[in-house]
């Protein structure tokens, strides 16, 4: 199978870069595309940068180069406090934008001409890896969106869009909207790393990356393998 993963900071892709093998780079749009092999798998792996146009622009570009039979995005996100605690990995059942309004007619959080909500296509193949999870796995709504979630105020205002989130990130809206127009089916895989809104929202992220154990990663690790 052929898997291109994104990732948005660079601290996300150094969790994955040390499991390729027969790995080379190749620079396509200004992106640093690292191929190779994960287990059986072939790999194409995208740091992009923040935010959805970043996202957008690194999901076209591995679509178009490498021509991958599933797409995942992988990294952090913020909890919602909707049952997905600091260190659970969420798997999103499917991806919502919070920050979209395209006028009457339209869903809040709805780009017009396109569904409510982004179905994850290959779910079925993370029931092969949840067993091999050493953190809690959760299943649900990630809402997405150009804003670093960091006051309560903000947090309500995610979840009077999308108000079943567990999660909220900047890229998997993009990513999402990217495959669903070119029919590749994707997977959002993402680790909590902070709780927006509470009093040491701060350094819980800045902390996460120190505390977190390479095992948070655990289902990427057994899914690509």
């Amino acid at each position: 199978m052929k898997i291109a993963i994104i990732v948005a900071m660079r601290a996300e892709l150094d969790m994955l870069l040390p499991l390729v093998e027969e790995m080379k780079e190749t620079v396509i749009n200004g992106c640093r595309i690292y191929t190779g092999r994960m287990g059986a798998n072939e790999v194409a792996i995208m740091q992009t940068g923040i935010g959805k146009v970043n996202a957008a622009v690194g999901a076209l570009s591995l679509i178009d180069s490498f021509r991958p039979d599933l797409m995942v995005n992988t990294g952090i996100a913020g909890g919602t406090g909707n049952g997905a605690d600091i260190f659970d990995v969420v798997i999103a059942d499917e991806i919502g934008y919070h920050d979209v309004y395209c006028g009457p007619g339209n869903a809040r959080g709805q780009v017009q001409g396109l569904p409510e909500k982004f179905p994850c296509r290959g779910t079925e193949l993370v029931d092969l890896a949840r067993a091999e999870a050493l953190a809690p796995v959760r299943r649900g709504l990630i809402a997405s969106g150009d804003l670093f979630v960091s006051t309560p105020e903000e947090l309500r205002a995610v979840l009077a869009v999308q108000p079943s989130a567990v999660a909220v990130d900047m890229e998997s809206g993009a990513i999402a909207q990217v495959c669903f127009m070119k029919d590749v089916p994707f997977l959002a895989i993402r680790v909590v790393s902070d709780t927006p809104g509470v009093e040491n929202h701060h350094e819980q992220y800045g902390s996460f990356f120190t505390l977190a154990p390479q095992s948070t990663f655990s289902v990427v690790k057994a899914l690509l393998s």
